[in-house]
């Protein structure tokens, strides 16, 4: 029999019950002490800077105005990166809605004064520029992890970048333990096969 999971005590316990009485300082403190992380979630999700900046600040804006609703039955960092990562989920829905909508347009033809012109489409084949870029290895791995379908890639976004324990990842994302490290193995498997590819291509 597996021993019961012992709770430990949130750090943030006390800050959150200042923020719960209505103390803003408290919150500029949470803010302070967790933005890093997060931001690194929301961008290794998006793979956009900007955007992750801006997931970041609706997460906080959307944790002060959910506070008092707070249980506390998860640590709140496991709470705030809940929120993180399901806004950022909206966000690439949305972004991929608004990449699916622009390819209708682009082969239109332009209009001038001499009539019309066909728009050449854009070669899918990388620059010269846009090859040297993908050298660098941060990109390739960035480039691989956004591949990866939603499910596997905030697993391997939560253990493998941020650290997260098994029980934690479960606990987030509302799966078994036995899904997650199985989801994980899948991710792994996957980024490997993608750098092969990306490198046997440069």
């Amino acid at each position: 029999m597996r021993k019961k999971k012992q709770k430990t005590r949130d750090a943030d316990y006390g800050l959150v019950s200042l923020c719960k009485k209505g103390d803003v300082g408290a919150f500029e403190v949470l803010v302070i002490k967790h933005q890093k992380r997060m931001l690194n979630i929301a961008y290794r999700m998006i793979g956009n800077y900007e955007e992750a900046c801006d997931i970041v600040q609706d997460a906080f804006v959307s944790a002060y105005r959910s506070m008092k609703g707070f249980k506390g039955k998860a640590k709140f960092s496991t709470w705030l990166c809940t929120i993180v990562m399901n806004l950022s989920k909206n966000r690439l829905k949305q972004l991929k809605t608004q990449l699916n909508r622009e390819k209708f347009s682009i082969d239109n033809p332009l209009l001038t004064n001499n009539g019309q012109i066909k728009v050449e489409p854009a070669s899918s084949e990388p620059s010269a520029l846009e090859k040297l870029e993908k050298r660098d290895v941060q990109q390739k791995v960035q480039g691989c992890i956004n591949s990866l379908d939603d499910e596997f890639r905030e697993v391997l976004i939560l253990r493998d970048i941020q650290g997260f324990s098994y029980d934690e990842i479960s606990d987030l994302l509302k799966a078994p333990e036995g899904t997650v490290k199985s989801r994980l193995f899948r991710a792994r498997e996957a980024v490997k096969d993608c750098l092969k590819k990306v490198i046997g291509e440069l």
